[in-house]
């Protein structure tokens, strides 16, 4: 018994003797530098517009999807023709009309004015068509 009670003791003295050591900047070593994770600081319009096009085009489910507009419309800048189109025919893809009413919407609120808006609703035309895509002001009225 004697045995087990110093056994246990010799254990506790060594690991508080771990605990209480301080450790010393010579003890420290980094393992690694971790950098921003913004990996697009100057990027360009047309590379972002190509990244976009891309994302969307390769989009698998709608959660992919929503991630993508999120991170796109969070830009300071409307997004090009050619990321809504492909924004446009992914919610198609898969099957989220809902989404693709919620993508015009959100160029309307990113545009500066009303004549954008249109001059976007415009170029859209044809792919707004052939996807069966109305504005929600097509299917609520003006609000």
């Amino acid at each position: 018994m004697n045995r087990l009670f110093s056994s246990a003791a010799r254990t506790v003295s060594l690991s508080s003797r771990a605990i209480r050591t301080p450790a010393t900047p010579a003890r420290l070593a980094v393992s690694g530098v971790r950098f921003s994770s913004n990996d697009h600081g100057a990027e360009s319009f047309a590379d972002f517009s190509k990244r976009y096009t891309a994302f969307f085009d390769n989009a698998e489910d709608l959660f992919e999807l929503q991630r993508g507009l999120n991170n796109c419309f969070a830009y300071d800048l409307v997004p090009g023709v050619d990321v809504i189109e492909a924004a446009l025919k992914a919610s198609r893809r898969l099957d989220t009309y809902s989404t693709a009413v919620r993508i015009l919407e959100g160029v309307r609120e990113k545009v500066e004015n009303p004549k954008q808006y249109e001059a976007y609703l415009q170029e859209l035309k044809g792919i707004r068509e052939e996807l069966g895509i109305n504005t929600k002001e097509e299917l609520y009225g003006e609000h």
